[in-house]
């Protein structure tokens, strides 16, 4: 049985993680860390407050002496932090946040763990450190180029990335310099259930219902590859049980989308969608299909990002061969599920919009005080 603390937990990827923790080991205990900050929401994590084994405590990565004091006072032997600013737009107009929580923040995590770990109370006892961290920390690929493998050298091109890439740097640095047993993992492009709507797949979904434009950077040709979210967490999971300790490993969905494609694909999946559910016409009157027109025709292009990376690709041929890693779930399989999921889950997206999601949540399930 292992004692997990997730950081960001409260977070699109960290929220699917617990739930398929809870799930796919049941007898393991979760704290979740979570500060909840504008990305945390307590309501993605709703489905799991009934379970005795899962804990939630409101706090800050950077807090080193309530890390401790987890670490301790629940016996914890596993760290897998979520926790980040990940924005990358929000990077380019304030970069200080992403400084202070994948930088500041994640060096103070490991201080914690090195000092409960390795030098304090739990010395010699069997740990890790899981550090998740993304593809863009290795820059941008051209269209000819080989996907990222584990060994192409860092070119962080945004505040985000090369946050994040100073974080993966100190990960690296605790194994060598002080034996803290660490893996970290870079993943592509995640989607799926709770993610929230900034991002492309949701943001389209969410404004393909309400009739708002559907903006594209650029001329839409930006590559990414795409990863549904499960199959993220069963990738982690697999390295926390099998990986090498001080390794890095890729996770990727081997599925390779334009922008302007992943965008039209959305917008025929809505229109079958619409086309055969009149009461969903009804609930969401501004739709296009409410009015006989396509969801494509929201489509508008928008000034590009600033030093927007042209093409990510992951290789994970260290992944599978090591640790049996491939995706379950196809692109056209994820996708339905996640349209299906923001469907039947109004309520939840419609409070991150208007912003109640905080307050509401906090004060009926938690208030201010901790589990």
């Amino acid at each position: 049985m292992s004692r997990l603390l997730v950081t960001g937990g409260a977070g699109f990827i960290g929220a699917n993680f617990v739930h398929y923790w809870l799930q796919q080991h049941p007898a393991d205990r979760v704290v979740v860390l979570d500060l909840l900050t504008y990305a945390g929401n307590m309501a993605s994590l709703a489905l799991a407050a009934g379970n005795l084994q899962y804990r939630f405590v409101k706090g800050d990565i950077g807090a080193q002496g309530l890390v401790e004091e987890l670490l301790v006072g629940e016996e914890l032997d596993t760290i897998v932090n979520f926790a980040a600013e990940s924005h990358v737009d929000r990077s380019i107009s304030g970069p200080d946040p992403f400084i202070d929580t994948n930088i500041v923040g994640t060096h103070k995590l490991l201080k914690a763990a090195k000092e409960i770990w390795l030098d304090g109370p739990m010395a010699g006892r069997a740990h890790r450190f899981h550090h998740v961290s993304t593809d863009e920390v290795y820059g941008s690929l051209t269209s000819e180029d080989p996907p990222f493998a584990e060994t192409t050298p860092y070119a962080p091109n945004s505040p985000y990335s090369a946050s994040k890439a100073a974080s993966d740097h100190l990960v690296r640095s605790y194994h060598h310099t002080y034996g803290l047993a660490v893996t970290t993992s870079n993943c592509s492009n995640n989607y799926g259930p709770f993610q929230f709507p900034e991002k492309l797949i949701p943001l389209v979904l969410i404004n393909i219902l309400h009739g708002k434009p559907l903006p594209i950077y650029g001329d839409g040709l930006n590559v990414r590859d795409w990863l549904y979210v499960d199959d993220h967490c069963r990738g982690i999971d697999l390295i926390l049980q099998n990986g090498k300790i001080g390794e890095v490993y890729n996770i990727g969905g081997n599925n390779e989308w334009t922008n302007i494609d992943i965008v039209k694909h959305l917008c025929g999946l809505m229109d079958e969608v619409l086309g055969a559910d009149a009461g969903l016409v009804a609930r969401f009157p501004q739709t296009p299909a409410a009015a006989g027109k396509r969801s494509d025709s929201l489509i508008s292009y928008v000034q590009d990002r600033a030093g927007h990376d042209r093409r990510y690709a992951i290789d994970a041929t260290k992944s599978r061969g090591e640790l049996g890693y491939l995706p379950e779930e196809s692109f056209q399989s994820g996708i339905r599920k996640t349209v299906a999921w923001y469907l039947n889950h109004e309520a939840w997206w419609q409070a991150v919009m208007d912003g109640s999601y905080h307050q509401e949540w906090l004060a009926q399930q938690y208030g201010d005080d901790e589990r």
